[in-house]
């Protein structure tokens, strides 16, 4: 747009300039024509944007996003606190390091880190935590999101997600019936394992159904 707007510019200066040198009414009258044409086309053009503040947007937005997997955590009893490795993050402006919060959210936005910019967004926390309360803090190498906890009790994960499939994989193991829980074991051990895993349980399992077949085992394995 700012080139457009330069181009117009110069061919109404030229226009100017053969209006002072023409001296025949119908050129004369021609040229005017053009003139306000062209006066009319860089009115009606967008105003160009400082340079300063285009290359800070530029600079602001970065390069493209990543995803933050890795992190840390801990709690006080009035805080959830997670730890998120940057390089060099503490010599970002401030403003390029945003969190937003919510009762049961939050995500952090790092705008511009190396060119590039980190988002890392985790939903449905554990507990409710306080909006107002919450912040973050930029330190070496490191941002440190601290979310107040509404009620100073202990969490045992983060995420409601992480709650449920905690006593899910409890619910597998904790059983009343011993060949049960065995069973449950090998069952997860048989879906996440390699071939050779697979085959090795398999061919325990063959084996132990010769011998209770046979009486020498009183329960399955």
């Amino acid at each position: 747009m700012a080139a457009a707007r330069e181009e117009l510019q110069k061919d109404l200066e030229e226009v100017k300039e053969l209006l002072t040198k023409a001296t025949r009414k119908r050129l004369r009258d021609v040229l005017m024509i053009e003139k306000h044409k062209l006066e009319l086309e860089i009115k009606n053009q967008p105003p160009p944007k400082p340079k300063d503040a285009a290359e800070e947007e530029k600079l602001s937005l970065g390069g493209y996003t990543v995803k933050i997997n890795n992190y840390g955590w801990d709690q006080s009893d009035k805080f959830i606190k997670i730890y998120i490795s940057l390089n060099g993050v503490q010599k970002l402006p401030a403003e390029n390091v945003q969190v937003n919060f919510t009762e049961r959210s939050f995500d952090l936005l790092v705008k511009n880190l190396n060119g590039k910019n980190y988002t890392m967004t985790f939903n449905n926390l554990l507990k409710p935590i306080s909006v107002e309360g919450s912040s973050r803090k930029i330190k070496t190498d490191m941002v440190l999101v601290m979310c107040r906890k509404k009620r100073e009790e202990k969490w045992e994960c983060l995420t409601q997600v992480e709650k449920e499939s905690k006593e899910k994989e409890k619910a597998a193991y904790d059983t009343s019936d011993p060949s049960e829980g065995l069973m449950n074991l090998l069952k997860k051990m048989y879906a996440e394992g390699d071939d050779e895993m697979k085959r090795t349980i398999n061919k325990a399992w063959v084996e132990s159904r010769e011998k209770q077949s046979k009486g020498d085992i009183p329960m399955d394995i």
